[in-house]
């Protein structure tokens, strides 16, 4: 069992570089921003939905827009989004969306190191971080590099307001895990834990009211405010066992990412508790509950959030599969977990019972 992160000994912090401008109207400021940059030939990555906001901020340096944009970044659509950037000799990505746009950006950044200039329209938290992920033959490979960490990310809380409730609670939730990992991920420490703290209490307070009263300018403020300390965290930090999980299951039966999130937290956080119980008590308190796994199952519910992995299209002959892929690929942190725990915390989350609710298991 990894020991639960501490405050004592010495402690490195490495922040990440990159520039954040935040705030309604923070789109306008894209111009600045590339001339910032130096950029003049930029290959827009972003869904037709919402490319059309953008193209004409660009002005002459919009060279073309890659919009078949596809979550888990399947390695085929990456490898044609790096051929139109070179088509198109490229030397800046400007990705406008949600972690599906951003991640295909990363993946052509990966391969081509392009500086990217992140627009979120979604509370998914990939802008700010290092980490990559491409999905191939039903697995998902992950990793670090420097090169995908985007050069500029502009927040405009404005651009979440079209958002429906149905993905904004997901994805809300999204953001909520990346809060609760950076306090026992590889890289955990007091800052991360800080900034955590803040997430959870942004989101926990502004994910309500952007669900319930989308276009309140409030509610999505907060909300989109806890998604960039839940990035900064996560960065920090890295991921544990609940995005290990995900990661499976994305790569493995297409499931949608955000609502694997709202799905599993409560479920992952129940099973790490043990763990690190003085770390889950300040997700609680953040969340202002009386347990961490319990506050984050009643904040799914409340924004109605998806409540098992049946309603995402699980189907519970795959449960076995499911726990022995995730065995594969769980390291352990901060609790190690084999096959039949797995299979446990899988089919509690498949049936969408309250967490730790099961009469036994590991």
């Amino acid at each position: 069992m990894s020991p639960e992160p501490t405050e004592a000994g010495v402690v490195t912090y490495e922040a990440p570089p990159g520039r954040v401008v935040f705030g309604v109207g923070a789109l306008d400021r894209l111009p600045e921003e590339l001339t910032r940059l130096g950029a003049r030939r930029v290959l827009l990555v972003a869904s037709k939905r919402v490319a059309d906001e953008v193209v004409d901020r660009l002005g002459d340096r919009h060279a073309a827009t890659f919009s078949d944009v596809v979550q888990h970044v399947p390695v085929e659509v990456a490898e044609r989004a790096r051929q139109a950037a070179r088509e198109i000799h490229a030397d800046t990505l400007v990705a406008v969306g949600g972690g599906s746009a951003v991640g295909l950006a990363k993946a052509v950044a990966l391969d081509l190191d392009l500086p990217i200039v992140a627009v979120p329209t979604t509370y998914a938290g990939s802008e700010l971080t290092s980490i990559y992920g491409l999905s191939q033959d039903g697995r998902k490979r992950t990793g670090r590099d420097p090169r995908v960490l985007p050069k500029v990310v502009l927040y405009d809380p404005a651009l979440t307001v079209s958002l429906p409730p149905q993905v904004t609670g997901p994805s809300g939730m999204n953001a909520l895990a990346h809060c609760v990992e950076a306090f026992y991920g590889p890289g955990a420490n007091p800052v991360s834990a800080v900034l955590a703290t803040e997430g959870i209490r942004a989101l926990a307070a502004g994910l309500p009211l952007a669900v319930e009263r989308p276009d309140d300018l409030e509610g999505r403020t907060r909300t989109l405010r806890g998604a960039w300390l839940a990035g900064a965290a996560l960065t920090v930090a890295g991921t544990g066992i609940h995005h290990q999980i995900c990661h499976v299951l994305g790569g493995a039966f297409g499931l949608d990412h955000g609502g694997m999130n709202a799905v599993l937290l409560p479920h992952t956080v129940w099973f790490v508790t043990s763990a690190v119980p003085a770390a889950m008590a300040r997700v609680a308190a953040a969340l202002g509950a009386a347990d961490a796994a319990t506050g984050c199952f009643d904040l799914a519910r409340r924004i109605g959030a998806p409540a098992s992995l049946a309603a995402l299209g699980m189907a519970g002959a795959d449960l076995d599969r499911a726990a022995e892929l995730c065995a594969g690929q769980v390291t352990g942190r901060p609790r190690p977990a084999g096959v039949e725990q797995l299979r446990f915390l899988l089919g509690a989350a498949h049936a969408g019972q309250p967490p730790g609710r099961a009469t036994a298991g590991p």
